[in-house]
């Protein structure tokens, strides 16, 4: 117990240097065209401010067209500038539909991001092209080695020529900044941190944050400090462990029951809990615009947890996380 309030109080308090609001973390001067942007924190080394709150794109490819359009229209208005997608979501629908509703008039505005799940060079290249293409721009601000699953599978996409393609390309100018994601297994982020080490190529790394990855498999004990010590940005996804901490999912027009932690906790307990983290982005896939407009008044609203609180969540849900039977997308074997 006492190591793990020392370890989750030296992570909080990295988290005011993060923000250019004030110390209240829910106010910010910043605007543009279309208004009031949510709160900023800065994307690690980049020297990049972006909003607190990211635009997940995985539902914007598989929801309704309209439904599309219209999460993107309602974060827009409601301040956030972080919008995420990748290649292989609905066979580069959602970038297609961010060429269509988002790029085209707001790309000045905004910070893009996308990723490939390619395993060699000749992928990695073709998707990055695809992607250019899809999204309607020359240049893309953060691109992502997508969905690293083991050790071994870094050292194959390294041993193919993926990360020679990468840089080459962030020569050319067709990409920003650099990074990797993954959900499966904090150990290989860390084996990419350490076979990147010398050549500390990458600005940010992407994995879950959620109250149950404290107890189980967890990338924020495993990787986030040797991250924060790279001075990356850490990118959040599966706040909520998709779903499994409420009594029902719902998704566009169906709700199913799954195997969850009922009546817990709120969604507002989940997401300020990450954000009480150093963490740059929350990002947060949205079926609809109702729903993206409550995770934007969450942002907003947003306080920083005390350790206190943050322990009594953990110590909440910790022996159902123990279980591992939540957070299915992690896996300790390929």
């Amino acid at each position: 117990m006492a190591d793990r309030r020392t370890f989750l109080k030296s992570l909080a308090g990295v988290t005011a240097g993060l923000s250019i609001s004030n110390a209240s973390f829910g106010t910010t001067t910043d605007s543009d065209r279309l208004g009031e942007v949510l709160p900023k924190r800065k994307l690690g080394r980049t020297g990049e401010y972006v909003t607190m709150l990211g635009t997940g794109g995985y539902h914007v490819g598989w929801t309704s067209e309209r439904d599309a359009q219209e999460i993107i229209e309602a974060a827009l208005e409601g301040g956030v500038r972080f919008f995420d997608t990748a290649e292989s979501y609905s066979k580069g629908t959602s970038e297609e539909r961010y060429g269509k509703f988002l790029t085209p008039n707001y790309r000045d505005l905004i910070f893009l991001m996308t990723k490939s799940t390619g395993k060699d060079a000749k992928a990695v290249q073709e998707h990055l092209e695809g992607s250019l293409r899809r999204l309607k721009v020359d240049q893309i601000d953060l691109y992502q080695v997508h969905s690293i699953k083991t050790p071994e599978d870094v050292d194959s996409r390294i041993k193919e020529g993926v990360l020679e393609v990468l840089l080459k390309a962030k020569q050319q100018g067709k990409i920003r900044f650099l990074g990797f994601t993954g959900h499966q297994n904090p150990f290989a982020h860390t084996h990419m941190l350490e076979r990147t080490k010398e050549s500390d190529i990458f600005d940010t790394a992407l994995m879950p944050v959620n109250i149950l990855d404290q107890s189980y498999f967890s990338f924020t004990k495993n990787v986030i400090p040797k991250a924060l010590e790279r001075n990356m940005g850490i990118l959040a996804i599966k706040s909520l462990a998709d779903g499994r901490f409420f009594a029902k999912k719902e998704k566009a027009n169906w709700t199913s029951e799954d195997p969850l932690i009922p009546n817990y906790l709120s969604i507002k307990d989940a997401m300020h809990f990450v954000w009480s983290l150093p963490v740059t982005v929350l990002i947060s896939g949205n079926e609809n615009a109702t729903f993206m407009r409550e995770k934007v008044a969450l942002a907003r609203s947003f306080t920083k947890l005390s350790e206190d609180q943050r322990m009594a969540l953990i110590n909440k849900v910790k022996e159902i996380a123990l279980t591992g039977e939540l957070e299915y997308f992690k896996k300790k074997q390929a």
